[in-house]
């Protein structure tokens, strides 16, 4: 049985992901990069908001993995917006 924490986890972040999904769409901006970079803010705005004070559950220990994998994909697209931006011949 899942834990209330567990629970409010899940919950919070499939909510955020769909108000994410419909919130682009009807902005007429979704795109696959934009609403990786939303949704992984309300990724790590749930994680933070749903953090335990003193015990630190084992599946709480495997989201440092998927932060920090989420971190890399986030840092290879603000280096291609860069490179995108940037005049031709600069690099």
């Amino acid at each position: 049985m899942p834990t209330r924490r567990r629970q409010q986890f899940v919950v919070g972040n499939m909510a955020w992901l769909l108000g994410s999904l419909l919130v682009l769409s009807l902005l007429g901006s979704l795109s696959p990069e934009l609403f990786f970079v939303v949704s992984l803010i309300g990724f790590l705005v749930v994680v933070e908001l749903t953090a335990p004070f003193a015990v630190t559950p084992t599946w709480r220990r495997r989201l440092k993995w998927v932060i920090g994998i989420a971190l890399v994909v986030f840092g290879y697209i603000v280096v291609r917006r860069i490179l995108e931006i940037l005049p031709p011949g600069i690099i």
